[in-house]
């Protein structure tokens, strides 16, 4: 297909031009101020923002939790994905079974996701147990797989200790890769949430309050130490929530090591006092880490505009309030964890964060898209406009006003985490590989156009 969008005020993380956009075959061939080529498709962009298609790396889809499974699939999912302006993904699989090796769930979710996504996506490999078999695998999988970031997590069952961090940092160091964290400290979440429930503490906002900041922030600490004994191996902390695990970040990249931090829509825009909702509203956000206190956001924010937090993603992972999140009515540990985000994001970080002044239109760009694309080693194949880019393209208006709700979304799951927000500028078009699969909030796109992307390594 060809495609031209003119007139456009084109944004990157670095520049902003009117010019127009001329893509073939779903990649883009030309961009300059008046293109004059006849196309399949013409697009007049004037008025409009036409930025890089968002990059979510840090998406659930299709998750299985043994009691409960994610509403989204990577059908439903990535539909919910484009209409709101993200055009790749990269999924973080779920644990497989019990001793599998890392092939197992590459080969699941690639049973996911084949003929089923609409935009283009990848996998970050899951690490549940360490051996010297998985460690000699994950060279396979970066490799052959191109896969070349891998999950830890320092809580739930398959939780790593810190040895077993420490021989994956260095392994992922040696093969050009980055290790990715969900840093809790296990004893001390596990000692509250055992409190709690022995002192009839069930309602949602002892979740909250089992998962304290210092959990997090301490175990944020500790894996950068270990990843700088690992001879800096390179370190991506997801889903930051709270200024002090900032702190411990700044403080390391200062000091000139690889880490790369990621917040997550929710936690910029929503704060603790959600688990307090009647009627067992606060099971909708039962996440981990959980909400914190709103103090937190400035930091983050800052964060943001400063560099330290390189990368706003969303850790999609919906279960229906009315069905799945019930089960934690009267115990809040039995609630499975996770929320919906992947449609929201991009529209939410154009009004919250640059409409109301919080960061410029270019790091918007940059975290939304261009830094994911770097730091997971899809640029410049993805988070770019420029020529031999792949024609992943999102055209914003900014004047469009739009009040959230359950009702317009295409998230497959019974609310949305942010019901009332109103907006100013909303993706209209949503372009992947050159093909328009979102026109006005449809989806006009085709089951299965995604298709899967062999990642570089290094390119940090």
């Amino acid at each position: 297909m060809k495609l031209l969008i003119k007139n456009g005020t084109i944004v990157t993380a670095s520049d902003i031009y009117k010019g127009d956009i001329y893509s073939e075959n779903g990649i883009i061939k030309e961009i300059a101020t008046n293109i004059e080529y006849t196309a399949d498709e013409i697009i007049d962009a004037g008025g409009k923002y036409v930025v890089p298609g968002g990059v979510d790396v840090h998406t659930h889809l299709n998750l299985d939790v043994g009691f409960a499974r994610a509403n989204d699939d990577f059908y439903t999912g990535t539909v919910a994905a484009a209409c709101g302006g993200t055009t790749s993904i990269v999924d973080h699989m779920g644990f497989g079974p019990k001793g599998c090796d890392l092939k197992d769930q590459v080969n699941v979710y690639h049973g996911y996701a084949d003929k089923n996504a609409v935009i283009d996506y990848s996998f970050h490999g899951v690490v549940q147990h360490v051996d010297e078999g998985i460690l000699q695998e994950m060279k396979t999988i970066v490799e052959e797989e191109g896969i070349p970031s891998f999950k830890i997590y320092m809580t739930y069952d398959y939780r790593v200790n810190d040895v077993e961090a420490f021989k994956v940092l260095e392994a992922l160091k040696e093969l050009g890769g980055i290790t990715t964290v969900h840093p809790e400290n296990h004893e001390i979440v596990n000692y509250f949430r055992e409190k709690f429930i022995n002192e009839g503490k069930v309602a949602p906002i002892y979740h909250a309050l089992s998962r304290p900041e210092r959990c997090e922030s301490e175990a944020i600490n500790r894996m950068i130490d270990l990843a700088y004994m690992a001879g800096d191996a390179p370190l991506y902390i997801v889903h930051l929530t709270n200024k002090d695990g900032l702190k411990h970040i700044k403080r390391a990249q200062r000091r000139g090591q690889k880490v790369f931090s990621e917040t997550c829509i929710q936690y910029l825009l929503l704060d603790i006092d959600r688990y307090n909702g009647p009627n067992n509203e606060g099971l909708k956000y039962i996440m981990s880490p959980p909400l914190r206190d709103k103090r937190n956001q400035g930091a983050l924010w800052q964060g943001i505009r400063d560099g330290s937090i390189q990368v706003v993603a969303t850790d999609h992972c919906p279960f229906s309030f009315n069905k799945d999140k019930q089960r934690g009515k009267d115990d809040f540990t039995k609630c499975p964890n996770g929320a919906p985000g992947i449609e929201e994001r991009i529209p939410l970080m154009f009004s919250e964060g640059v409409m109301k002044g919080r960061i410029s239109i270019n790091k918007f760009v940059e975290v939304c898209s261009t830094n994911p694309a770097k730091i997971f080693g899809l640029y410049p194949k993805k988070g770019a406009i420029q020529v031999g880019s792949d024609a992943d393209i999102v055209i914003i208006d900014p004047d469009k006003e739009v009040k959230l709700s359950k009702d317009m979304l295409h998230e497959n799951v019974d609310y949305t985490a942010y019901e009332g927000f109103e907006l100013k500028g909303y993706p209209i078009y949503t372009i992947a590989r050159g093909e328009i699969i979102v026109k006005d909030n449809e989806f006009v796109g085709k089951k299965g156009y995604g298709e899967f992307i062999k990642r570089v390594k290094n390119y940090y």
